[in-house]
C-alpha cells in the first residue's frame, strides 16, 4: 500500500511540476543552469567510465570469440551492438541516477527542511516547478549527448586496447563497427536515454521535495531516491527493450 500512496503523491507533484512556467526568461536560465551542472560537471565521469568500459567489453569479446571458425571482425561489431545498445545508455544512466540523483534529491530536501521551499509558496510561486521541471528539461537534453559522447568513447576506448593488446587489428575492429550498422540502434539508445533522464530527476525531485525533519531525513531521501531511480531504469529499460526490439 505504500509504494501506491508514493505513487498518487508522484502524480500529484507531477501535475504541479509540468504547469506553464509563470516566466519563461527565468525558467529557461534555470535549465541553462541546471544543464551545466548536470551535463558539464558529470562529463569527466562519464568519460573516464566509457573508455574503461569500452576496453574491457573488447578484451571480453575477443576472449569469448577466440576462434579462427569467426572473423576477427566481429569483435568490434559484437562491442559495438553492447556499447550502444545496452552498456552506455544503461550503465551510465545507473551511474547517473547515483551522481545527478542524490545532488537533487539534498538540493530539494535542505530547502524543504530549512523552509525556503515555504518562502517561495508564500512570494506565490509555484515551487516545485520553479524548482524541478528545468532539472527535468535539462537532463532530458543533456544526457542524449552524455551518451553520445559516451558511446565514441567507448568505441575509441575498445580500439586502442584491441591494437595495441594484438587482440584485433585497426583494419577489422573498424570494420567490424561500421558492418551491418543500423540508425535505429542509436534512436534506440536515446529513446531510453531520454526516458531513463526524466526518471532520475523526477524521482529524486520528488523524494527531495516530500522530505520532512533533519538533516539525517535529507540524507534518506538521498538514498531513496538514487535506489528507486535505479530500480526504475532497470524496469522501463526491460520494458523500452521488449516494445522496441521485440519481432
Amino acid at each position: 500500500m505504500k509504494f501506491f500512496y508514493l505513487l498518487g503523491e508522484y502524480l500529484l507533484l507531477m501535475r504541479q511540476v509540468f504547469r506553464r512556467p509563470e516566466k519563461f526568461k527565468i525558467f529557461y536560465q534555470n535549465m541553462v543552469r541546471e544543464a551545466d551542472a548536470i551535463g558539464i560537471d558529470s562529463l569527466w565521469i562519464v568519460s573516464i567510465l566509457s573508455i574503461f568500459m569500452g576496453a574491457i567489453a573488447t578484451i571480453q569479446m575477443a576472449f569469448n570469440i577466440d576462434t579462427p571458425l569467426i572473423p576477427s571482425y566481429t569483435i568490434g561489431f559484437a562491442t559495438r551492438q553492447t556499447i550502444i545498445l545496452e552498456f552506455s545508455p544503461t550503465m551510465i544512466s545507473l551511474i547517473l541516477a547515483g551522481k545527478i540523483g542524490s545532488k537533487i534529491a539534498s538540493e530539494i530536501g535542505t530547502m524543504k527542511v530549512t523552509d525556503q521551499i515555504d518562502a517561495l509558496e508564500i512570494m506565490g510561486v509555484n515551487s516545485a516547478n520553479y524548482l524541478i521541471l528545468p532539472k527535468i528539461a535539462a537532463a532530458m537534453f543533456v544526457h542524449p549527448l552524455l551518451i553520445i559522447i559516451s558511446i565514441a568513447l567507448a568505441l575509441f576506448g575498445g580500439w586502442v586496447v584491441g591494437t595495441t593488446g594484438g587482440l584485433v587489428t585497426s583494419h577489422d575492429y573498424i570494420y567490424g563497427i561500421q558492418a551491418w550498422f543500423q540508425v535505429f540502434d542509436v534512436i534506440y539508445a536515446m529513446i531510453k536515454t531520454v526516458v531513463f533522464a526524466f526518471i532520475i530527476t523526477s524521482i529524486s525531485g520528488f523524494f527531495g521535495y516530500s522530505t520532512t525533519g533533519g538533516a539525517r531525513d535529507v540524507g534518506n531521501s538521498s538514498t531513496k531516491a538514487v535506489v528507486y531511480s535505479s530500480i526504475f531504469i532497470i524496469l522501463f529499460n526491460l520494458i523500452i527493450t521488449q516494445l522496441l526490439l521485440h519481432d
